[in-house]
């Protein structure tokens, strides 16, 4: 048996570790974290020192079962969770859940932290452990308790103001008032008319093009031209002037040194990972997540191949920079190499330099060695990986820019100039391996990579053409993956391990989408953050949410304490949650908006968030008796349609004709979506289908398809209600309350009634919602125990631990034995599973 039980995050790290620390220690998985706050209101109180209320997560329950039973009979105990403030609390819950199942009397508890999966690391890590952090434990309790209070008090609000099911989060909040703030800037931005001008040059060595910098005796700005006849006009007197030629006045020539890119932080990496390989931010953290637990390398076994991806640090070990010498040395030359090792140093303040930078824990794996064992997107971001790093090593990069001016005198209105400029690369240093991409090019970027011809002062160049061509201003672009990360590191919204996270809320809870790999908001993620933005004006102010972020920090550095932290955050929030609750307009909360009035009835035409999305409404709610409704098209927003487009939607349901057997076909738009009615029958549109266009033949075709496959799907009917049917996963027996599978052997078309009965009588009964309601009820029943009784349960169960006299500790076992089998009962129920996981999503948001 071993002596020494070592517990980590994953099955998979656990099983890379295991065979670097031999017999004497067993490696068991937590699968992540093994304890959560209860999720219904109340696991967190302010009345009381922000006490909080955890239980063990019913996913995890037999990992913790399995690490209780391992170290009951370890001697030590070492808690090996990621190095980050999550990985911390993870191992403080791990001992506290030990601690009160009295399975650390008399052990010792090991804290080991690593930031790469290598026998080395491990040893080491294993050699000189620590104690737990509890500032670093304060720091994500007090995150955790944030974020629980603003979930559970903020969301109800949204839930009365805005729409059902919508929730709030502490982070995601301002994130999302970035995207929307960005949209409001598209939708407000006005285009602006400019012209650029070019001379096309031709030169035996090669043509090349040289821009207008100079017009009328005075520098050339972006908007001197802002109209085709002022630029046809300029291309007219500078072709006049330049008689076929322009004449070389001046030549420059100017080096620079480039400077590679830092290694990645975890930001980095995911800004990346988008630009040059399309990986969203949770792809990106699940594929290094497996690079770094270990991946197989054949006879090797489990390799740990990057370090700990979550790490807002730069630095690299003194090991790593040696080994990363060596490479560069063998595989570039001597000349590769500056003559000391590059340092990087952190931006962020709060940046832990005492962690390191995410590399590859051994650079002499390179790509192509490592291939084989690796599927596609590990390659690509292992390569990725390595080649940053590589490249961090390496000597600068010397580039070589030369400028060439043309002067033209004469010129109607005063002298004109032309430049022409190209870079060339000297020595590319360490853009042999690595160079950074860009969300956006620059005008220098054009010119890297062209060479212009070798030219002189006095030097006559053949002009071809001028060439006036129009441009408008472009609004700022839409946030990308990669921009979105950038922005939220600037502004100090939110941590490494936190930015994918925050993104997936987003679009799990379609507040935003993604068109061509850009974030959109949709009208009820806008709906939200002007409800936010307007009414909780502090807590989406990126400041805000940036200082609070300062202040969790401080704590995890013991800097300050979490509870005076929680006191100053809890009252001023609570107060307005409770104004803003009594005072709020719905409509107003919901970004209504009055259109115009009907050309037909007069009444006013307004669009609104509703229950199911946008619509437009035709009449007044406190005038009107009756209203008329219409849903928005796909890809309408109720912020920007127009009158004209929304009394358009009214058009539906539109009457397109008659079918064969004398019954109305018309067409829709309902709660599922568009669709066509014959008679009694309905049929959904297929998505190439437009409502507002269809033809009768189309939609009598829709309707047949949805008949046939109706009788298709009956196989037999014995009349009494029970069926033999096509389901989607195969046929199956129904009598409308029970569903039962048939027999592989068993032909459908030949079964018998009593056949279908007696398998109908052996089918479990389906959990709809009636089976919800009455296992809810009883969860609410349970709930509403007496204190008291609750009190002489837990003190019965006191005494059963306590082994005292035997008549006593009998009938405190029946006590406990009896209300842990009412705990049980709740607890198995599958409404409470299914209503608490819905309450825990609320909570965290």
């Amino acid at each position: 048996m071993a002596k020494n039980l070592l517990i980590v995050e994953s099955p998979a790290k656990a099983k890379t570790i295991n065979k670097y620390l031999g017999k004497d220690f067993q490696v068991l998985a937590s699968y992540g974290h093994v304890r959560d706050l209860k999720p219904k209101e109340g696991a967190v109180d302010p009345d009381h020192g922000f006490a909080m209320a955890y239980e063990v997560i019913d996913r995890n329950e037999k990992h913790v079962d399995a690490i209780a039973k391992a170290a009951k009979v370890a001697d030590d105990i070492y808690l090996a969770t990621d190095l980050d403030r999550e990985g911390e609390a993870i191992s403080w819950h791990i001992s506290e859940i030990l601690k009160e199942r009295g399975l650390t009397q008399g052990k010792q508890l090991h804290r080991v932290v690593f930031s790469e999966i290598t026998p080395k690391a491990i040893k080491a890590a294993v050699a000189a452990p620590r104690q737990l952090s509890l500032d670093m434990v304060d720091a994500q309790q007090a995150r955790r308790a944030l974020d629980y209070l603003v979930g559970f008090n903020l969301s109800p609000v949204l839930w009365r103001k805005v729409q059902r099911g919508l929730s709030a989060g502490r982070v995601q909040s301002p994130a999302l008032r970035m995207i929307v703030e960005r949209e409001e800037e598209i939708e407000a931005f006005k285009a602006r008319e400019y012209w650029t001008v070019e001379a096309a040059l031709r030169h035996p060595e090669g043509d090349f093009s040289a821009r207008l910098t100079k017009l009328h005796g005075k520098k050339f700005e972006q908007f001197d031209l802002t109209n085709e006849h002022d630029a046809m006009a300029a291309r007219a007197a500078l072709k006049e002037a330049a008689h076929g030629r322009l004449t070389v006045t001046e030549v420059g020539s100017k080096e620079r040194k480039r400077r590679p890119a830092p290694p990645f932080t975890t930001s980095t990496l995911q800004q990346e990972a988008a630009r040059k390989l399309g990986f969203s931010t949770s792809r990106t953290m699940k594929v290094a997540q497996g690079l770094y637990e270990g991946v197989s390398l054949g006879s090797e076994g489990n390799v740990g191949l990057i370090t700990y991806m979550r790490t807002d640090s730069v630095a690299l070990s003194e090991d790593a920079v040696v080994e990363l010498r060596e490479l560069i040395a063998r595989d570039f030359g001597r000349k590769a190499l500056p003559d000391h090792a590059q340092t990087y140093k952190s931006k962020s303040k709060n940046a832990q330099e005492a962690h390191e930078a995410v590399r590859p824990t051994s650079a002499m794996r390179t790509p192509r060695e490592v291939a084989a064992f690796l599927n596609d997107e590990q390659r690509k971001l292992y390569e990725l990986i390595w080649k940053r790093t590589v490249a961090c090593q390496m000597i600068h990069a010397t580039l070589n820019t030369v400028s060439v001016d043309f002067d033209l005198k004469h010129v109607a209105g005063g002298d004109a100039a032309f430049r022409s400029t190209g870079t060339t690369v000297v020595d590319p240093g360490f853009l042999a391996v690595y160079e950074e991409g860009r969300d956006q090019k620059s005008a220098e970027d054009d010119d890297e990579g062209r060479r212009l011809p070798k030219l002189e002062v006095g030097e006559q160049v053949a002009l071809h053409d001028i060439v006036a061509d129009q441009h408008f201003t472009e609004p700022p672009p839409r946030y990308s993956e990669a921009s979105l990360v950038k922005a939220l590191e600037e502004y100090g919204i939110g941590r490494p391990s936190t930015y994918a996270s925050i993104i997936q809320v987003l679009l799990n809870r379609e507040y935003v989408f993604l068109d061509s790999r850009r974030f959109k908001p949709t009208d009820v993620g806008r709906a939200v953050s002007k409800f936010l933005t307007s009414h909780f004006t502090r807590y989406v102010d990126y400041d805000f949410t940036a200082k609070l972020e300062d202040e969790l920090d401080a704590v995890s550095r013991g800097e300050e304490a979490w509870v005076p932290l929680m006191e100053r955050f809890w009252q001023p929030f609570k107060q307005q949650v409770d104004e803003k609750t009594e005072t709020v307009d719905r409509s107003e909360a919901t970004g209504a908006r009055e259109l115009g009035s009907d050309p037909k009835s007069g009444k006013p035409v307004s669009v609104r968030l509703g229950r199911y999305g946008p619509y437009a409404q035709i009449g007044d709610k406190d005038t009107d008796e009756k209203l008329q409704f219409a849903s928005l098209r796909p890809g309408q927003s109720m912020h920007t349609i127009t009158l004209e487009e929304a009394l358009e939607l009214f058009k539906l349901p539109r009457k397109l004709g008659t079918a064969e057997n004398g019954d109305e076909v018309s067409v829709g738009v309902g709660r599922f979506g568009p669709f066509v009615k014959q008679g009694s029958t309905y049929a959904s549109l297929k998505a190439e289908d437009d409502p507002y266009t269809i033809e009768l033949p189309r939609a009598l075709q829709i309707v047949q398809e949805k008949l046939e496959m109706i009788a298709n799907r009956i196989i037999q009917d014995f009349g009494n209600g029970v069926q033999v049917l096509n389901g989607r996963f195969g046929p199956y027996i129904t009598d409308g309350e029970k569903n039962a599978r048939i027999p592989k052997d068993q032909e459908p078309k030949e079964l018998t009634e009593a056949q279908c009965i007696e398998l109908l009588a052996a089918a479990p009964v389906k959990k709809g919602r009636g089976a919800f309601k009455k296992t809810a009820a009883k969860k609410a029943a349970a709930e509403k125990k007496p204190a008291a009784k609750k009190a002489a349960a837990k003190k019965a169960a006191a005494k059963a631990t306590e082994k005292k006299a035997p008549a006593k500790k009998a009938a405190a076992k029946k006590a406990t034995t009896k209300t842990a089998a009412k705990k049980t009962a709740a607890k198995k129920a599958p409404a409470k599973k299914a209503a608490a996981k819905k309450t825990s999503a609320k909570a965290g948001a």
